[in-house]
């Protein structure tokens, strides 16, 4: 009895000793455990300590559980400590065995896996990322609250504390005990009714594995990541007899284990869908709320498995099992077959579903550009993300019904459109592609190469990048978006310096001072900016005006020019309004800051700036000083103004030639000004 109690008080002092060093480092962590022994009096002064920094409810397990006491009397060990915020985040039973694991090992002596000591030893997986963050399952330790210390035994005993108190795969309480102990992923497939999983179900997903005879897949001893598409995800009554040999190879993703905390968003993984005729990626992404999703790529399809993303929404995350972790999903990935409407209408009954907001404008305007979109062949979509709409900009006209049905317009394109298409159209250009309106335009960009690619597109004077392309759908794709595209929200300026469009022009208004003014909200500028395409022009037609223009010493005449280009009135000129005034008179005026611009705009049926393009279209032109120039990108909305893309500047070469053919520098300029000051004194002196 005695000898009972000691090893009592023993385990005791061990947990405080535990937490009273938790923010020390190793060695500090032993030499004041060492103090704590000899000190009586500071060691009762600990408990309050320790009450501070582990939770109560952690402490007090800890202490009713005899198992966990003689582990901390008599053995090394490692102890798994959540912090008090995880324990109100918790909700549920908390199983302190399965914190403990008896063995001794720092945080860079963790392996891959380690066995706990709750009943039947289910591992728990450690994940060390790129950012040297070591994971325990879904949980993450806190390095600078390691310590490690000996008990009385002189056996080594090591606290990390961690943000999330580990969850281990439970019955429920009506099945049997012991009834199912330590399951694998094919195990936890067949028992899945009697396990703690809330209310998701898994059995036509199983029905099918066992129809495929994919039992082994699951079964398989390692560590790997399972997929499990929940019933819920099968209310299309022709989905189930899609899932096949691939589809079910599709949802394992072999040799790795991901629990979403540690995982490497955007990263894809090779599924065991992975081989000379077929090729699907999995990966992992978060929204912005929260959410976590898992999308299937399939970059090579075939007959019954086409190419395509599928996003698939987590629903329930991170359940450990003996040979890995199992996530379970809404729906099965790789399978496409619901239309882009029946993908945007699966929204409807989802209040957190990454495209509801956008659903929700689209019913809001009444629902036609639903109906619309339903009635096209082919169709790809630009849907902005929930976080777009929360833009304060798009507050002023979500309801003006007009206006909401043109920018909504403005997101759809009459093709399938994936991103290996947007690549070629954007081989030697950025790609133009018509919107449903004719009249308006896409532009997109591709930067960088596979998983690294970064597209972007321009429409209404709007920048988004695509956040998650290739959503896959039977007549086409979505492809989601973190801006909503027609509703300005950067001033002349920023829309200059941003566009890899009109890098060149602003490149030449930076070192003139040109820039300047393009920031000033009280203003309203119209802005006829030269692509780069159109300076480079310049350089074949007048190659020595072209270096000059680019040059410091000329800022004077580059400022001039740039000038030309520039309208400031009290509005602005869209396309159209210069086109209507230029039927009225023959020669539209505008006022500039140094004088007037004298144009004249019309309407001109051509082709797309574009190699692929395979239609006609209905464009604008300038006419100035005799020169025909075409406009490229009307209507680059901004703030405090508008932006006309157009094809060649409004240049001629003599705009920088002095009489003699020599050319006027700044410094030149500057000298022949102090000279002319100098006669003008010299004369009044006389």
């Amino acid at each position: 009895m005695i000898e009972h109690h000691r090893r009592r008080l023993s385990a005791s002092a061990a947990l405080l000793l535990l937490c009273c060093c938790c923010w020390a480092s190793t060695a500090a962590g032993a030499e004041l455990a060492d103090k704590l022994r000899d000190d009586t009096e500071l060691s009762q002064s600990t408990a309050k300590t320790f009450r501070r920094i582990m939770p109560v409810r952690f402490y007090s397990l800890l202490e009713q559980n005899p198992v966990a006491n003689s582990t901390l009397s008599l053995r090394s060990c490692t102890i798994f400590v959540p912090t008090n915020e995880a324990f109100q985040r918790h909700r549920g039973s908390t199983h302190v065995l399965y914190h403990i694991i008896t063995v001794a090992l720092s945080k860079d002596q963790l392996p891959k896996t380690v066995s706990s000591d709750m009943d039947g030893n289910p591992p728990l997986y450690i994940t060390k990322n790129r950012n040297g963050d070591v994971y325990v399952n879904n949980a993450r330790i806190i390095p600078s609250l390691t310590v490690e210390l000996t008990n009385r035994e002189g056996k080594r005993q090591v606290m990390h504390i961690i943000d999330e108190v580990l969850e281990p795969l439970t019955t429920l309480p009506t099945a049997k005990p012991d009834a199912i102990t330590n399951p694998d992923a094919y195990q936890f497939l067949q028992q899945a009714d009697l396990l703690n999983i809330g209310d998701n179900r898994v059995r036509t997903y199983r029905s099918q594995v066992a129809l495929m005879k994919k039992e082994t897949i699951y079964s398989a001893p390692g560590t790997h990541t399972f997929l499990l598409p929940v019933d819920e995800g099968f209310k299309l009554s022709t989905r189930s007899s899609l899932v096949d040999a691939k589809v079910i190879d599709g949802h394992v993703i072999p040799n790795t284990v991901i629990f979403t905390a540690a995982s490497q968003h955007d990263e894809p993984k090779t599924s065991a869908a992975f081989e000379d005729l077929l090729k699907v990626t999995v990966s992992f992404f978060k929204q912005k709320d929260g959410k976590m999703y898992v999308k299937s790529n399939t970059i090579i399809g075939d007959a019954k498995h086409p190419q395509g993303v599928v996003l698939a929404e987590i629903v329930k995350a991170n359940i450990p099992v003996r040979n890995g972790v199992v996530h379970l999903i809404h729906r099965p990935l790789m399978i496409i077959d619901t239309t882009v409407t029946q993908f945007l209408q699966s929204f409807k009954d989802n209040e957190n579903g990454a495209l509801r907001k956008f659903y929700e404008v689209i019913m809001d305007n009444g629902g036609a550009v639903l109906d619309d979109i339903n009635n096209l062949a082919e169709v790809t979509i630009l849907a902005p993300s929930n976080d777009a709409w929360n833009a304060s900009s798009i507050n002023n006209i979500v309801r003006d019904r007009k206006k909401m049905s043109e920018i909504l317009n403005m997101h759809i394109i009459k093709e399938r459109l994936n991103v290996e298409k947007i690549r070629q159209k954007n081989a030697n250009m950025i790609a133009q592609v018509p919107t449903v309106n004719n009249r308006t335009f896409l532009y997109f960009n591709v930067r960088g190469e596979g998983s690294d690619a970064v597209i972007t597109v321009e429409g209404g004077g709007v920048n988004a990048t695509v956040v998650q392309a290739d959503v896959a759908q039977t007549n086409g794709f979505v492809h989601i978006i973190d801006r909503v595209l027609g509703v300005p929200h950067t001033t002349v300026l920023g829309k200059l310096e941003s566009d890899p469009m009109m890098s060149d022009t602003y490149k030449m208004g930076h070192f003139s001072n040109f820039n300047d003014q393009l920031n000033n909200t009280q203003r309203r500028y119209t802005f006829f900016v030269p692509r780069d395409k159109g300076w480079q022009k310049t350089e074949l037609d007048y190659p020595s005006a072209h270096k000059k223009l680019f040059m410091r010493d000329f800022a004077y005449h580059s400022k001039a020019i740039l000038e030309r280009h520039l309208v400031i009135a009290d509005r602005v000129f869209t396309i159209k309004d210069l086109a209507q005034m230029s039927l009225v008179s023959d020669t539209v005026l505008l006022p500039t800051f140094r004088d007037s611009l004298k144009i004249k705009v019309e309407e001109e049926a051509g082709h797309l700036h574009d190699e692929y393009a395979s239609h006609e279209w209905t464009g604008y032109v300038i006419i100035w000083n005799y020169k025909k120039i075409n406009v490229y990108r009307p209507d680059v909305e901004c703030t405090n103004g508008i932006i006309h893309v157009i094809d060649y500047p409004l240049l001629e070469e003599k705009d920088i030639v002095v009489s003699g053919g020599s050319y006027l520098t700044e410094s030149s300029i500057c000298i022949m000004l102090a000279n002319l000051i100098m006669i003008t004194v010299a004369k009044f002196l006389n």
